[in-house]
C-alpha cells in the first residue's frame, strides 16, 4: 500500500501472568498472548472500524500503535515512526480518545484544558483559535467552555475529548467508543463531524466501538479481531456475505395467497397478504422484486438489512481467516 500511514507486520504481544498456588508453593508463571501475528496496513485518509469482543486485543493493538506498549514480536510504523522508539515525535502526529479515560484536566474549565494543550503541542495561536472556533461550533461546545470538566456529563466530556485530540492537527485519530453516553441527536452530530474531518482534512481514523451503527455509518472497511488474531479484514459489505447473512424482503400483496414461489428466496412467514422472504445478503433484490411483480399483484414492499451484530457473531463461530 504506497500511501500507508499505519503499517503492522506480524505483530504479537504477550503478557506474563503469575498465579498463586496453594500453600507455600511458588507462583505459576504463565504467558498470555493478547495479540498474535497481526498484519495490516491503513492508507492515509481511511476511516477503518476495528471491532471484536471484550478481551479480543483491540485496546492492546491501539496501545502499541501509540507507543504505550512495545510489541513482543513483529514491526510496526505509524506515520513513518516507530511508536515505541519515538513516542514524543509521534504524539504530535496522532490524536487519541480512550473511551472513558479523559485527557482533560478534571478541575479546570474546558477552555483552560484546551489552552494547556495548545502550549503542550506548541500549536500556533492563530491556528489554535481557528481550530477551537470550528470544533466548538461543530461539536456544540459553546455553552460548555467555562464549565469544569468534572461537571460535564459523559457525552459532553466525550465531545470535549474529541476536540482536544484534534486541536494540534494530527494526521491520525484513534477513537475508542466515541459515541458512548450520547443521545441519538448527539450521536448523529458527532458522526457528521467525523465524516467532515475525514473528508476535508484527510485525517486517518481507526475506530473501535461496540456501537456497530457507528461502523455501518462511518466505515467502508472493517477489521474484526478475535482472540488476538484478525478473522476478517475487508469491505463492510462483503462481511455480510462471509458471515452467511440474510436480507429480508417484505411484500404486501393485494390479497392473501399461499407462500410465493420465486427463485433464490425462501418464504419464512406469511401473515395475510404480507409475506417475508429471506435471501443471501450479497444477492440483489431486483430480480426477486421483478419476478414477484410479474406473477402477483404487488401493493408495497420493503427490504430489511441483516444486523451486523448477527453477522459478526456468525463470523466468530466459524473462525474464518482474514478476508
Amino acid at each position: 500500500m504506497p500511501d500507508a500511514v499505519i503499517e503492522v507486520h506480524d505483530v504479537s504481544r504477550t503478557f506474563v501472568v503469575r498465579r498463586r498456588r496453594a500453600g507455600a508453593l511458588p507462583r505459576v508463571r504463565t504467558e498470555v498472548r493478547a495479540v498474535s501475528g497481526l498484519t495490516f496496513q491503513i492508507a492515509r485518509g481511511e476511516m477503518v472500524g476495528y471491532i471484536g469482543p471484550n478481551g479480543a486485543g483491540k485496546s492492546t493493538t491501539v496501545k502499541m500503535l501509540t507507543g504505550i506498549l512495545v510489541p513482543t514480536a513483529g514491526r510496526l510504523l505509524v506515520a513513518g515512526v516507530d511508536p515505541a522508539a519515538d513516542r514524543v515525535r509521534l504524539a504530535r502526529r496522532i490524536g487519541v480518545v480512550f473511551g472513558q479515560r479523559t485527557t482533560l484536566w478534571w478541575d479546570l474549565p474546558l477552555r483552560d484544558s484546551f489552552a494547556l494543550l495548545q502550549r503542550i503541542y506548541r500549536v500556533p495561536l492563530d491556528r489554535f483559535r481557528e481550530n477551537l472556533a470550528g470544533f466548538t461550533e461543530l461539536l456544540d461546545l459553546r455553552d460548555l467552555l467555562d464549565v469544569p470538566v468534572r461537571q460535564l456529563s459523559l457525552g459532553q466530556r466525550m465531545r470535549g475529548d474529541i476536540a482536544a485530540a484534534l486541536l494540534h492537527d494530527p494526521e491520525i485519530l484513534y477513537l475508542d467508543e466515541p459515541t458512548i453516553g450520547l443521545d441519538i441527536i448527539s450521536k448523529a452530530r458527532l458522526r457528521d463531524f467525523l465524516r467532515r474531518i475525514n473528508a476535508e482534512r484527510r485525517v486517518t481514523v481507526l475506530l473501535t466501538t461496540h456501537d456497530l451503527t457507528d461502523i455501518e455509518q462511518l466505515c467502508r472497511r472493517v477489521m474484526v479481531i478475535d482472540h488476538g488474531a484478525l478473522v476478517y479484514d475487508g469491505a463492510l459489505d462483503a462481511l455480510h456475505a462471509i458471515g452467511g447473512a440474510k436480507r429480508t424482503l417484505v411484500v404486501d400483496l393485494a390479497e392473501p395467497v399461499p407462500a410465493v414461489q420465486v427463485g433464490g428466496a425462501e418464504v419464512t412467514r406469511v401473515d395475510g397478504p404480507r409475506q417475508w422472504l429471506t435471501f443471501p445478503a450479497e444477492a440483489s433484490a431486483a430480480p426477486l422484486v421483478a419476478e414477484i411483480a410479474a406473477r402477483y399483484s404487488l401493493v408495497d414492499l420493503s427490504i430489511h438489512e441483516p444486523a451486523i451484530e448477527d453477522v459478526i457473531t456468525q463470523l466468530y463461530a466459524r473462525g474464518r481467516p482474514t478476508g
